[in-house]
This record gives C-alpha cells, structure tokens and sequence, in this order.
C-alpha cells in the first residue's frame, strides 16, 4: 500500500504531482452513512382472513358437489366452480396482499406494488412531508391505520391498513427530524450584511 499523504523529500508521488507536503494527494470521500432498512411492511392481514375461510370451506365444497353429481356435465362444472372459487377468491386476494409493500430505511420511504407493470414510489426524509392518519372502527380495533404522506405537489403515498400505525408514525416522524438538514448562516448573514 502506498501512503500518498507523506510530504516532499521522499520521493512519492506527493512530489511528482505537486501537492503541498502533508496534503493527501486524493480527496477522501465524505462519510456518507449507509442506507438501513428500518421496517418492511404489508398491508394488515385481515385483509386474507375471508380468503382462508373459503380456503378452508372448499374442499368440503367440493365433495360435497362432487357426491351428489358423480358423472355428467354437472361433475364438471363443480370441479370448475370449485377451480374459479380457488383462484378468485383465495389465490388472487392473497397475490394481491403479497404484492404491495412498503420499506421504510433511514433515508426514504419506498411503496411497491404491481404485477406485470411494476410501481415504485418514494417520498425522501430530507424533503420533509407530512404524515396523516385515517383510521375506520375495524381498523382502530385491529390497530391499524392508513397512512398518507404527503409531500409538496407530489401525489401522496398511501400507506393502507399499516398495522403497530402508532409505532410507524412515530419513527417516521423521528427519522424525519434526523435527515433534515439545516444549513449554516452564511458569514455574510451573521455579520447583519445582505
């Protein structure tokens, strides 16, 4: 490893590229702290509770219809109901659930959601936005809450049904306070002169 800090007289590079002796010869880079991932979330769910109901209610379903029409075109149409109840109304909401999320990190709050046509929004700490509540009666009994962050002319981002709302809110609002950068009064500022 070569040492491009020493000074001249020792034959380094320092002198042949003709820094001042004890100046580093390339800048250092700022300490940029890295980006951490503080929560990952999905919409609360009791959004899957009906879906796993008929998920459950199926089989028993289709036996059901299966035994009272063994053979014919009837059969064929229970085992085809039964397929269509399955991908409507348990496969498709659960991809739904799994699909949209939500990463909070100590810079930004990132929104995914879409399948074929994928949608990522983000809203940056440092901007500064505010944050809403909205919260119904099933909601407040879960403890959830949709959350809307609003930042300037932007469209807002919706965050829907977040479950521990509070706990979110709360780190949002500090992770806010902590990004937000407040520059220094210029000389000139200070000394009353514009």
């Amino acid at each position: 490893m070569v040492d491009f800090t020493r000074g001249p007289g020792t034959g380094d590079a320092t002198q042949i590229l003709g820094a001042p002796a004890g100046a580093p010869v390339f800048p250092t880079p700022s300490v940029v702290p890295t980006e951490r991932v503080v929560a990952r979330l999905r919409r609360h769910a009791r959004f899957l509770i009906l879906p796993a109901l008929i998920f459950i209610a199926l089989p028993g379903a289709l036996v059901f219809g299966i035994s009272r029409f063994p053979t014919g075109p009837e059969f064929w149409m229970v085992v085809g109901g039964a397929i269509a109840v399955f991908v409507f109304l348990v496969l498709w909401p659960y991809l739904v659930w799994l699909n949209r999320r939500s990463t909070i990190t100590t810079r930004r709050v990132i929104m995914h959601r879409g399948f074929l046509v994928r949608e990522r929004r983000e809203v940056f700490h440092s901007r500064g936005y505010e944050i809403a509540t909205r919260r119904g009666p099933i909601q407040a009994l879960s403890g959830s809450a949709t959350i809307v962050l609003t930042a300037g002319t932007d469209r807002p981002l919706v965050l829907v049904s977040v479950p521990g709302s509070r706990q979110v809110v709360d780190t949002l609002h500090h992770l806010i306070e902590v990004n937000q950068v407040v520059p220094s009064l210029s000389p000139q500022r200070e000394s009353g002169a514009f």
